[in-house]
């Protein structure tokens, strides 16, 4: 399994990410790390590309972002085994525009064995942008 890549440079310099995830990195690029209590924070910068025609970020973009985040607040309970998204869903509470800086936190609200139960919330700028929840189920590797 590849572990996550130190970011070097720019504005997330110190944060991680999955550089190979093609899809991930095109999409974002979406960065996290954690905090000294363990949890994960993760965070963007909305970006013209980021956006819809209305010129609103696209809710693909946050939902993207959303199953990004589950899988960093889940981390530590995946163990280095692979997964994936069962269920994610999300309740859109305001719109973010071009430049707000995009973060997101959660936590595990059950873990252990072979199914991750996650729930947390995206804020554009500090406000409330979205809040999800999310499942996650381990795999034994990737096809």
């Amino acid at each position: 399994m590849s572990g996550p890549t130190l970011v070097t440079e720019g504005e997330f310099a110190g944060w991680k990410n999955w550089a190979h995830d093609a899809f991930e990195t095109r999409a974002g690029p979406f960065y996290y790390r954690e905090e000294e209590d363990g949890a994960a924070v993760c965070a963007f910068r909305a970006e013209p590309r980021h956006m819809n025609g209305g010129g609103f970020m696209h809710g693909g973009c946050l939902m993207t972002f959303a199953d990004f985040a589950l899988f960093s607040i889940a981390h530590g309970e995946m163990a280095g085994s692979w997964g994936v998204t069962v269920n994610l869903s999300g309740d859109f509470l305001t719109a973010a525009t071009v430049g707000q800086r995009i973060e997101a936190r959660g936590e595990v609200t059950r873990g252990g064995g072979k199914t991750v139960f996650v729930r947390g919330l995206i804020t554009a700028d500090g406000v409330p942008a979205l809040s999800f929840t999310g499942i996650i189920r381990k795999v034994s590797g990737r096809a």
